[in-house]
């Protein structure tokens, strides 16, 4: 099986010196790690791709635990934000990755392993060679088979390690009331939370006093009651009157919370990530791919999602959930909404007849007209095109933006990667910066003593309501609110 990747032996690149280690108390190196099957995977933790490998490492992880079988992460960034270590090791507790993570400086590992595309998978044997290297996701199939035949091959000749390498590591939890929050919506006074890592939604009044919590806080797909209802990660939440419908990311489902009748029903989605094309159907019957918002007008709820670079919409009334914009190819290309190209959608927003949405990947902000179905981008240039440069809208950029909201003639965007609060002037077309690194003085970096406020880090949505913008910070596992008219940023203290 393994001439279908290599016809010639190719030795594994030793793990260059002196990089860092992430969930590792010392560096490994293919030299200690002979007799074992090393599984590599070269990631970046914007690149929804990956994380749909995640949970496949991680069954396999399990499986070969007391084998000689050892899983490494690569971590070689797309994004200038995704190089920092500490963004990195924030990215591997909120993903709960076990295995140990290489932070790859300026992608030195990935171009000695000549890879080309993320997520990749590199499969080494017990004597160093490299017997299998694939690119994209869905191979938990065959990389299982590979590990059991060199297990099988390398038993019989004597090949494998003896006891498999002991590899310590100390994974800290936080003990904030919220985890990596996700998204957030507000409707009547009430604030509806998604709580991601604690996997429930929390409902709270303006002053952040908890009236509900949704979920029981373990992973899974259960409904029921608040108490008895799960979730699994959970992002994207949008009220429409007494329902609150949530983008269930990682179950690949959207949920629908009744705050009467206090319970939870899936509405879309079967719990397994659906296929790359799909031409929807039946909300319960149709599978879902990593769905990341939810935004709502009349009948029809608007799904970000990212797992196929689509706009989908599920029908209130007949259940049905259909593609609405983008073929499933990534790229960022404009045009009738149906052959437009998206890229990892992960905001949504609606004003008037348009779909505004976060284009991620493409670090850009698009918009659908809803009666002529045409996309047109507002800022953004491509795969590869990000910074921090705000003017005028055809220079300006972005870094991976997820979260956005539209009032009058501006739109509020959580600029994620930048940890910034950008605001387009759709009027003037220009961009500038609110709270990040041109804007608030009084804001200053989480690291200095000094400080007595706390800056935005990796913020994943933003709401405007009553004169106040109420932003999701979520490496801060904080709801953060700025006062628009006395230019204050304060933290919103949830309490029960």
């Amino acid at each position: 099986m393994f001439d279908k990747f290599y016809t010639r032996v190719t030795m594994a690149p030793e793990f260059p010196l002196g990089f860092d280690w992430i969930n590792s108390t010392e560096p490994l190196s293919l030299e200690k790690l002979r007799g074992h099957v090393v599984v590599l995977d070269f990631w970046t933790y914007c690149c929804i791709n990956c994380m749909h490998t995640l949970p496949i490492l991680s069954q396999l992880e399990r499986k070969y635990e007391k084998r000689p079988v050892v899983f490494i992460g690569v971590h070689s960034a797309k994004f200038f934000n995704e190089q920092d270590r500490k963004n990195i090791e924030q990215a591997v507790k909120r993903y709960e990755i076990s295995h140990p993570v290489l932070v790859d400086k300026q992608m030195t590992i990935w171009q000695k392993y000549d890879v080309s595309g993320w997520p990749t998978i590199v499969i080494i044997d017990p004597n160093g060679i490299v017997v299998y290297k694939q690119s994209g996701e869905g191979q938990k199939e065959v990389i299982e088979d590979t590990i059991d035949v060199l297990l099988e091959k390398y038993g019989k000749n004597g090949g494998l390690a003896k006891e498999p390498i002991k590899i310590t590591h100390h994974i800290s939890q936080d003990k904030a009331v919220l985890s990596y929050p996700g998204k957030i919506s507000i409707s009547n006074n009430k604030i509806a939370i998604s709580d991601s890592n604690h996997n429930r939604i929390i409902i709270t009044d303006m002053t952040g006093k908890i009236e509900h919590i949704v979920g029981n806080g373990k992973t899974g797909l259960v409904d029921g009651s608040f108490v008895k209802t799960s979730f699994f990660r959970p992002q994207g939440v949008v009220w429409k009157d007494d329902l609150i419908f949530v983008a269930d990311t990682e179950n690949h489902a959207i949920r629908k919370i009744d705050l009467i009748a206090r319970n939870v029903v899936t509405v879309a989605g079967t719990g397994k990530q659906g296929s790359w094309v799909s031409s929807g159907g039946k909300g319960k019957e149709t599978s879902l791919s990593s769905p990341w918002d939810v935004a709502v007008r009349d009948n029809l709820i608007f799904i970000a999602m990212a797992g196929n670079h689509q706009i989908w919409t599920y029908d209130i009334k007949t259940g049905m959930v259909l593609p609405f914009a983008g073929n499933g190819h990534e790229n960022i290309i404009d045009g009738n909404r149906m052959q437009a190209q998206l890229a990892q959608p992960s905001g949504l927003s609606i004003r008037d007849n348009s779909l505004y949405f976060a284009d991620s990947e493409t670090s850009s902000i698009r918009e659908i007209d809803l009666q002529s179905g045409y996309v047109r981008t507002i800022v953004g240039q491509g795969l590869f095109a990000f910074g921090y440069k705000d003017g005028h809208l055809d220079e300006a950029l972005l870094q991976h933006p997820l979260g956005l909201c539209v009032i009058s003639n501006q739109i509020f965007v959580a600029d994620t990667y930048n940890s910034a609060l950008r605001v387009i002037d759709l009027k003037n077309e220009k961009m500038s910066t609110l709270i990040g690194k041109q804007g608030m003085s009084g804001i200053c970096r989480l690291d200095d003593p000094n400080c007595d406020s706390l800056e935005l880090y990796e913020p994943s949505d933003v709401e405007i309501y009553q004169d106040k913008i109420y932003i999701s910070d979520t490496n801060n596992h904080l709801i953060r609110v700025y006062d628009l008219k006395t230019n204050v940023l304060k933290t919103l203290e949830i309490s029960t």
